[in-house]
């Protein structure tokens, strides 16, 4: 959903909570969780964040607090979404004069404890997203060398009409958000 005014909390809110009820705008759901399906753009990005359980466990909260989307011109919220799957959220884009309010599902939750530990989350768009597919928040820690890292792997395709007219737009700002995003994660695991 475009608009000229950034949308109140309460506006936010009666969004989500009719989006809560409609179903997933792909079919292929849960795909990052293994390989991204075919006819949609994929987008890696992975970062070293430091080393060590301090830095894991800072960037664990960090997604569990949604502060890899704090920046300037994106959010997601309400900040106190639990990391739960099923739990909708909200990601709000200034675009110039125009914000984007989108719609997301969580899809699913990794938990894993072992050589590696992982930490992160999915969520899929829904009917209120201006993209349609799905997208992978993950924290490991590679206890073998004792890195800690932040990676994101994405598949979308536009879904709405101005999506797709200002589709390279779209793309740069995708890999904006990436960039952003990494960023965001190195500077709150490492305070």
């Amino acid at each position: 959903m475009f608009t000229l005014k950034k949308p109140s909390q309460p506006d936010i809110r009666r969004f989500l909570s009719e989006q809560s009820r409609l179903e997933y705008t792909y079919s292929a759901v849960g795909a990052t969780a293994g390989k991204p399906p075919a006819g949609f753009n994929v987008d890696h990005t992975r970062r070293q964040l430091g080393s060590g359980d301090r830095t894991f466990l800072a960037a664990t909260q960090a997604l569990q607090r949604w502060r890899q989307f704090r920046f300037s011109w994106l959010e997601a919220g309400p900040a106190d979404t639990p990391i739960q799957t099923g739990e909708v959220v909200a990601v709000l884009a200034r675009l110039g004069v125009l914000w984007s309010l989108n719609a997301c599902r969580i899809v699913y939750v990794v938990d894993e404890s072992g050589p590696i530990d992982r930490f992160g989350f999915a969520y899929g768009t829904l009917p209120g997203h201006v993209e349609m597919g799905e997208e992978r928040f993950l924290v490991e820690w590679d206890h073998a060398n004792d890195s800690v890292w932040y990676d994101i792997l994405a598949f979308s395709r536009p879904r709405h009409p101005l999506a797709r007219l200002a589709y390279p737009l779209a793309r740069l700002l995708q890999k904006r958000f990436a960039r952003d995003s990494a960023a965001a994660m190195l500077a709150t695991a490492n305070e």
